[in-house]
């Protein structure tokens, strides 16, 4: 069985899926790494594709000839999925509410919203300066806090920010009694249909950006949304780039509108660090948010047990 992790980064999860198909005793794996653009001298087969925050193309899948792709996470964004229809291409991902996935982003999304509001990188920088006392933040109990996609992690998102004493409001693409955790943590009043994502920001201080990159949602937190933030909150992403329009981010941080964002997830990976967009107060992580060895080894364990449900497996 050979696996081949497409793009790079990410290293910790080729021993984690290691570990996984050893404690099942499944013998003979082989774990290579494929790069996105297909080399003039072609590729070898391989029996599994996994995307690594990258693009598996239609290209890909021929020169590769998988017999499945099999996203070490949850999110698909990368996968063109039409051309693995055409292939008759299995696709999978596993849950991340599941393997734990889901409680390790919520917790970047909560460092960087109270990072943001206590200004930890003014005051780390004050450390250097012998200064006491100082900068002076906000906190993030009495806050109205949006919360863009009520899934897995969105709801993790809120359970946490209930937690700090925030108001959350949950907006979803679906009403709150067919969203299962939106309808045990939210009533009525604290939950929009994305079709009404306007006035629902215009009831919040900040935005958490926590659902998933689809036709529908690239973009849809561009200027008129930041727009309809009250003045002076800040952005967190912890979804994928490309829900976020870039530019109309940096503007509004430039004009003020907005008082700083935190990205857990950027455009391109990894952003270039003179990207114009950071000289604003913005904050960067690399795409860790999933990155535990708790979760790491919940998604490996689902990695496995997908890949044994589509593909059957030859145990030693």
């Amino acid at each position: 069985m050979r696996i081949g992790l497409v793009g790079g980064g990410f290293a910790a999860l080729r021993g984690a899926l290691e570990s996984a198909f050893d404690e099942v005793g499944w013998a003979g794996i082989e774990i290579v790494d494929i790069p996105v653009e297909v080399p003039d001298g072609g590729l070898g087969h391989v029996d599994v594709l996994c995307p690594m925050g990258s693009t598996i193309s239609g290209a890909l899948m021929d020169a590769t000839t998988p017999r499945m792709i099999q996203q070490f996470g949850v999110g698909l964004s990368g996968v063109d999925l039409d051309a693995a229809a055409a292939r008759g291409l299995e696709v999978d991902n596993v849950s991340g509410a599941e393997s734990g996935n889901a409680v390790a982003v919520a917790e970047v999304a909560l460092l960087h919203l109270l990072a943001l509001l206590r200004r930890f990188e003014e005051a780390r920088a004050n450390v250097a300066k012998e200064l006491v006392g100082e900068p002076s933040g906000r906190t993030l109990a009495g806050r109205t806090v949006g919360v863009l996609g009520v899934g897995d992690i969105g709801a993790e998102v809120i359970v946490r920010l209930r937690a700090f004493g925030a108001d959350a409001i949950g907006i979803g693409r679906r009403t709150r009694t067919e969203t299962p955790r939106a309808a045990d943590l939210l009533d009525d009043a604290h939950y929009h249909h994305v079709d009404d994502l306007l006035p629902a920001l215009a009831r919040c201080d900040d935005l958490v950006v926590a659902c998933p990159l689809t036709p529908q949602t690239r973009g849809i937190v561009g200027a008129a949304a930041l727009d309809a933030l009250r003045a002076g909150g800040y952005l967190v992403n912890v979804a994928r780039g490309g829900v976020v329009d870039k530019n109309a981010l940096r503007a509004a941080l430039h004009e003020g509108h907005l008082a700083g964002a935190g990205l857990d997830v950027t455009w391109a990976e990894p952003i270039d660090p003179d990207d114009p967009l950071l000289a604003e107060n913005v904050a960067v992580t690399p795409h860790v948010g999933g990155v535990t060895e708790t979760s790491y080894a919940g998604i490996a364990t689902g990695f496995v047990a997908s890949v044994e449900r589509h593909l059957g497996r030859h145990v030693a």
